[in-house]
């Protein structure tokens, strides 16, 4: 039967059957129309590329259809609806094409977009969220359950907590392998966050750390951090988490000087470790192009040399000051203590965090953290809400 039309992904569509289809020779596309008004125009090459078996292998749903070999409109012979309501084109050659119609109306409603099957970014200050959302980690690798609710919550929010997950320092990484794969750094896959001897970063001493971004350095900064508690019986060091969405719209809204500094004025972003040597060179609040999420490059122990024309550098630390003050004020700086068994996820270039200090001699504190790039992370979140969506 027609309604068993494959498509190309692993999601499963209402078959929403077209009311009508035509091809219009002048544009070179084929329109389609629902009952209820919706219309999506498409090109035939487009049509061809998205023909199962021919088009594209339905085991690993990719296109393997060369475009300089594909039909182009002149090959169109004709274009009808089926008896069920599938597009069904002819081509001049006698080959002929059939796309489920449900699929295509997800195209027509832009489902098939990056944000689909996420949840909307929330922008949130201490007055909306006091903590972050917390979610019960204790069977976390076996309810998938509490892991979408989790990764539904990072996503929206940027930052999100599973309290009583296990405190073996091992389960990080156990956590991870149903998430998505470790992105490493110059500090390892995984790393301890503890009082170090000879540390090489302001992280492994117990010094207060003004709110920040982790690795402005790289071109391309890790997408979210997770950090595992395993121990802290000491005084203070209270974690500090700040929304960069809030912050954008308090600094557009009145600070818009400011504002515009931070987003068009580079700085060189550089690790000055004596075996490493990474360097970036971009605004404090990277915009990068239309489709990018914001980036904040905000870690001042790494942005070195400004990368300015010389009458621009006294406006620029006036900005940053201005963002610090900002990011510190209590109205968007929510403050909480790390317990053992919470894991701590926030969005990197998203979500400044900072710790206030602590004295290392007053008891023990071990944190394990490691990164992931947003897109594996927005790829998981997606999967599991397949099933509720």
């Amino acid at each position: 039967m027609t309604r068993h039309l494959p498509t190309p992904d692993s999601y499963d569509y209402e078959w929403v059957a077209l009311s009508d289809a035509r091809f219009a020779p002048d544009t070179g596309l084929i329109r389609l129309s629902w009952p209820d008004t919706t219309m999506l125009d498409v090109h035939p090459t487009w049509v061809a590329e998205n023909t199962p078996v021919t088009g594209y292998d339905t085991v690993v749903n990719e296109g393997i259809l060369d475009v300089r070999e594909a039909p182009t409109p002149s090959d169109v012979a004709a274009v009808t609806i089926d008896d069920e309501g599938a597009l069904a084109v002819t081509w001049s050659d006698g080959g002929s094409s059939k796309l489920h119609p449900g699929w295509l109306r997800h195209i027509a409603e832009n489902k098939h977009l990056p944000d689909s099957f996420l949840p909307d970014r929330v922008k949130w200050t201490p007055a909306d969220l006091a903590e972050p959302i917390s979610v019960d980690g204790s069977d976390v690798l076996g309810d998938s359950g509490a892991l979408e609710e989790w990764l539904s919550a990072l996503v929206g929010y940027g930052l999100a907590r599973l309290v009583d997950a296990p405190t073996d320092p091992d389960f990080l990484l156990d956590l991870m392998k149903h998430v998505g794969p470790i992105r490493g750094s110059n500090f390892g896959d995984l790393f301890s966050v503890r009082i170090h001897e000879s540390p090489d970063s302001l992280a492994y001493t117990g010094l207060n750390l003004g709110q920040h971004t982790d690795l402005p350095t790289r071109e391309i900064p890790p997408g979210f951090q997770f950090l595992h508690c395993i121990e802290n019986t000491v005084e203070g060091g209270w974690s500090r988490m700040t929304d960069g969405l809030a912050l954008i719209d308090e600094l557009q809204t009145n600070h818009a000087d400011h504002y515009e500094a931070l987003t068009t004025l580079d700085w060189v972003w550089f690790n000055r470790q004596h075996n490493d040597d990474h360097r970036w060179v971009g605004p404090v609040i990277d915009h990068g192009g239309p489709h990018s999420p914001v980036t904040f490059r905000a870690f001042y122990p790494v942005r070195s040399f400004p990368a300015m024309d010389s009458r621009d550098v006294s406006r620029a630390y006036a900005a940053l000051c201005c963002l610090n003050d900002v990011a510190h004020d209590e109205r968007f700086q929510m403050r909480f203590a790390f317990r053992p068994g919470d894991i701590v996820g926030f969005d990197n270039r998203r979500v400044f965090h900072g710790r206030d200090g602590f004295d290392p001699g007053g008891g023990g504190r071990h944190l394990r953290g490691c990164y992931l790039d947003s897109d594996d992370i927005l790829s998981r979140t997606r999967v599991l809400r397949r099933r509720t969506q």
